[in-house]
């Protein structure tokens, strides 16, 4: 019944003439750096592959998974890194799929010692798919015998939507500071399905996010410690949605852990997320758990990530922060989080 709900709830939205829709969320938004920002393609210098899995509330059938896998690296002749992400998207156990494909690139600009900056701009390509034979309807069910009865819905005259989409971004980088913006959908595209009938813009999204890496480590005679916090920020607004996530990083060695709280500016909360995550000079591997204390879904089921991000390359490291060799000039990378 949970699942007959649910996907009920998406016909409705489907067939208005308004949609007001909203795009997939990661708790792991650095591990999914180029779908959070453009301009982060080519940020590590060295080409990194990135995989990422989310199941959102899986105790009810499992109503969200997203996957993605993404590739980038910095080009010299090209003085800024290109990137590739494709993502996928499967809401109502398939039922509406969404499958993006997007390639970006990312302009790197030193302006001093201290100071950096990438603007990025993204190209995608999206394509929506509707499996009609998966939906129930209201007119559908007997309260007693269940689905028994056809529906008087009116299939839509394509099952299959696709359109193009192109976002922009940047992200400033000062000594241990840095701080990004996104604009996502800059042409508003149409998602409807009948697009000829009905018109279903997918709003603009706007993304400010912000940190700092603020280094802990101590060495007393034999005895060291290496370990630094990092407190975050990011906030979004797609159309009436508003939505904030706030939360800080401890790093120590190889491990990171970390906490976050995500609620709208009416202080609704949400939910309360958890992070652990492992990484060496070529893996990482992290995982989150969402805590769902809103109202909205009764059910402690929360949200899994996995993220698995292998860089293909060595960045050296110095007190001063990473920094790769390039045409015998230093390049200093972005000193974000990595999950």
């Amino acid at each position: 019944m949970v699942k007959w709900r649910f996907i009920h709830i998406i016909c409705c939205l489907l067939l208005t003439s308004l949609v007001k829709a909203q795009d997939v969320e990661f708790s792991q938004f650095y591990a999914n750096r180029l779908y959070l920002n453009p301009a982060f393609a080519g940020s590590e210098y060295v080409p990194t592959l990135g995989m990422s899995y989310r199941n959102q509330w899986p105790q009810n059938n499992r109503p969200f998974v997203t996957y993605s896998a993404s590739f980038d690296q910095y080009v010299d002749l090209m003085n800024g890194g290109v990137g590739l992400l494709i993502l996928q998207d499967n809401q109502g156990q398939g039922a509406i799929k969404t499958t993006t494909a997007s390639a970006m690139y990312s302009y790197s600009l030193d302006v001093n010692r201290n100071l950096s900056m990438n603007i990025g701009f993204k190209a995608g390509y999206i394509q929506r798919k509707l499996d009609w034979g998966s939906f129930v309807f209201s007119d559908m069910i007997d309260p007693l015998y269940g689905v028994i009865y056809p529906s008087r819905e009116v299939q839509p005259s394509s099952l299959s939507k696709s359109y193009w989409d192109f976002s922009m971004g940047i992200i400033v980088n000062y000594k241990s500071l840095y701080f990004g913006g996104v604009i996502d959908h800059l042409s508003e595209p149409n998602e409807a399905f009948n697009s000829e009938q009905n018109i279903a813009v997918l709003p603009r999204k706007y993304t400010v996010h912000a940190g700092a890496n603020i280094p802990m480590g101590y060495s007393r005679g034999l005895m060291k410690s290496n370990f630094s916090i990092s407190p975050n920020i990011l906030y979004q607004r797609q159309l009436d949605f508003e939505q904030i996530n706030y939360g800080l990083y401890l790093s120590r060695n190889n491990w990171v852990v970390g906490t976050w709280l995500r609620h709208n500016l009416s202080f609704d909360f949400d939910a309360f997320i958890i992070l652990i995550g492992y990484q060496t000079e070529k893996i990482r591997i992290g995982y989150s758990y969402d805590y769902v204390v809103s109202n909205l879904v009764k059910t402690n089921s929360g949200a899994h990530e996995i993220s698995l991000s292998y860089l293909l390359g060595t960045a050296k490291s110095s007190c001063s922060g990473t920094h790769f060799l390039r045409k015998k000039r230093r390049i200093r990378a972005i000193r974000c989080p990595k999950f």
